[in-house]
């Protein structure tokens, strides 16, 4: 053989040699990847179960928010009807009031002489007829809320 046939295939050699590297590289490159690809993938999926652990305690927290603001809301529509409730009540009293201090004022007015504190100093005197007032007894109104009717 002569010298350029040797150098034609000491170069054909090289080349195949560099080619079998290159490929040997790209395929431990691709199963580098692979794996790395494998990795992430795994990582993805724990993560993915923390985000569902994570919303489906949103959504139970939100849902106990609902709840909750709910309930405040029934409690505020319940605190304005007692409200209401007690203006009424305060109302009616002043009313009363003034009522039995236009009673008093006549009595004095028929009869200037007499003790005009005589009565007034009694408390059960004055309200004695609201005694017994369903709506103005708290047992009364106790057994209304929680049995219907008063016992």
């Amino acid at each position: 053989m002569n010298a350029n046939t040797t150098w034609i295939v000491i170069a054909v050699v090289a080349l195949l040699v560099i080619v079998a590297l290159a490929l040997v590289a790209g395929r431990a490159r691709g199963r580098r990847r692979q794996r790395q690809a494998e990795q992430i993938r795994e990582h993805a999926r724990l993560q993915a179960a923390k985000v569902e652990r994570r919303e489906a305690l949103a959504e139970e927290t939100a849902a106990k928010a609902r709840a909750a603001k709910a309930e405040a809301e029934a409690k505020a529509a319940e605190a304005a009807r007692l409200q209401d409730r007690a203006d009424a009540h305060q109302t009616e009293a002043a009313s009363a009031r003034e009522h039995l201090q236009q009673q008093w004022d006549h009595a004095d007015r028929l009869d200037p002489g007499a003790d005009k504190r005589a009565g007034r100093d009694d408390p059960n005197t004055a309200w004695s007829s609201e005694h017994y007032d369903p709506t103005t007894d708290v047992q009364a109104v106790r057994h209304e809320t929680y049995r219907g009717a008063p016992e």
